[in-house]
């Protein structure tokens, strides 16, 4: 394993690995929020509610 951060800069193979799980992490999200089944609450009227 030792050999493999011989040949990439571990702060930015560190910082390519984190960015690239944020940006699959916002894709991931996105693509929820445009489906129907978890995305409709977008859509949904405002709940009143009465006291």
């Amino acid at each position: 394993m030792w050999r493999i951060w011989l040949l990439f800069d571990p702060r930015r193979a560190l910082i390519a690995i984190l960015t690239f799980a944020f940006l699959m992490v916002l894709v991931n999200h996105f693509v929820q929020l445009s489906t129907e089944r978890y995305g409709s609450w977008l859509n949904a009227p405002a709940s009143t509610s009465s006291e």
